[in-house]
């Protein structure tokens, strides 16, 4: 039979009336002549709650243990999920992220995923089982329980997809699909019913919340297309796949990140001293971003080396924080209120026009420019934290709210409202 790998967020297994609700849609599917894996991740908040009870005892808890007590959040989900479809009259088994042959590399709290050996998973299925498998976990080589950091869970469910040789895996939430921004910001956010992997990425890399990054690029190794739907809403959905029609150099989405913190080595910054500081990072096994370094002739008391730290994964920064001003004294600067807003969309940098209409608009709108990226796909402006909302409202209604999509001759073009093709 073919095999579908389904994966149900947070919100979709809440509690147990959801899980029972779930446990229904799993069946029919089942029924309908399917093989069914399902992942799962833990109920509502409860990995914040597990979180918030550490920090009680520790700012800068060990990530190891961190890992021990976050990935029982999933373990319960599963288990009541697979009692939850013996009522029903169907046969389920539940497996953590080891037992179901995930393997991870030898970091805590942000793991990446390097090998899948589903055995056990492919043994069930084949004895007419449904396997329930916790999402965000896995094991690593040393066999150590290891988690894969915040939409985790989506990783899990398509690398496991891949590795069965799934039809195809189907992401769960509490929203529809993938929107042009997010709609709890901008009232104005359009549904997109297709997108490109390497759109989905940066958006994920740059902050939206529907999908991980890590798991689109599963995706697009295994080509793999994923089934992004609402749980509770059948209807609309967002299918992401290789192939998927473009709106050539024009913006798709305009997706934030907040809580970032930028550290800037000021002075004479050598290339000895960021080793130093990166060997830093690497013991507390914090995630950075777009690290800068700059020689010039001269050497004026200006930063010449810098990066980001997006707080989601950063759990022992206040311990990185202390050891790197105890490192630097004088000589490092952090800014711990910024937030990046970031346009995305295929070729937007092919030309000057979208980055010089963003820049405008945020000059116009009086918000400081802390700090500037781009990527063929992405421009990120780095801004205080208070105006990233407003900013991301301004950037949506000028560079995507004023275009209609067109589709035409197997593609998308753009068409200005009251206007002709461009």
């Amino acid at each position: 039979m073919p095999i579908v790998v389904q994966k149900y967020g947070g919100s979709s297994v809440a509690d147990l009336p959801r899980i029972r609700r779930i446990a229904e849609e799993v069946v029919a599917r089942k029924r309908a002549g399917y093989d069914v894996a399902v992942v799962v991740s833990a109920m509502g908040k409860t990995t914040d709650q597990l979180l918030a009870l550490a920090r009680e005892l520790s700012a800068s808890p060990p990530r190891r243990e961190l890992d021990m007590m976050l990935s029982t959040g999933e373990r319960v989900t599963m288990a009541l999920l697979s009692i939850a479809i013996h009522e029903l009259g169907e046969e389920a088994i539940s497996f953590t992220g080891s037992q179901a042959g995930i393997t991870t590399n030898d970091r805590h709290a942000d793991a990446r995923i390097i090998e899948v050996r589903p055995f056990r998973v492919q043994d069930e299925l084949a004895r007419g089982r449904v396997v329930i498998v916790a999402g965000f976990q896995g094991v690593s080589y040393k066999r150590e329980v290891t988690t894969l950091g915040r939409g985790g869970s989506d990783t899990t469910a398509v690398a496991l997809a891949a590795a069965l040789g799934a039809e195809a895996c189907e992401i769960y939430s509490d929203v529809d699909g993938v929107y042009s921004a997010d709609p709890r910001v901008v009232s104005a956010a359009r549904h997109l019913p297709e997108i490109s992997y390497a759109e989905m990425q940066e958006m994920a890399q740059a902050g939206a919340k529907v999908m991980n990054a890590q798991a689109v690029e599963f995706a697009k190794q295994a080509g793999i297309a994923i089934y992004a739907r609402a749980s509770f809403q059948p209807g609309r959905e967002t299918v992401i796949r290789k192939g998927a029609p473009v709106e050539e150099y024009t913006p798709r989405a305009v997706v934030s990140s907040k809580n970032i913190v930028r550290v800037r080595m000021i002075g004479q910054a050598s290339s000895a001293r960021l080793a130093e500081v990166l060997a830093l990072v690497e013991r507390h096994q914090i995630p950075l971003r777009e690290v800068s370094f700059a020689s010039p002739p001269s050497t004026p008391a200006w930063s010449r080396a810098s990066f980001l730290i997006p707080m989601e994964n950063a759990v022992n920064y206040p311990r990185f924080r202390e050891e790197l001003s105890a490192l630097l004294g004088a000589a490092v600067e952090l800014d711990e209120h910024l937030g990046a807003v970031s346009v995305i969309g295929e070729g937007i940098m092919r030309d000057e026009k979208v980055l010089l209409a963003s820049l405008v608009r945020a000059e116009r709108l009086g918000v400081p420019l802390e700090g500037l990226s781009t990527t063929a796909f992405r421009i990120s402006l780095l801004v205080p934290l208070g105006d990233v909302e407003r900013l991301v409202r301004d950037l949506h209604a000028a560079l995507i709210e004023v275009h209609e999509p067109v589709v035409a001759g197997g593609g998308v073009r753009l068409q200005e409202e009251g206007g002709g093709e461009r």
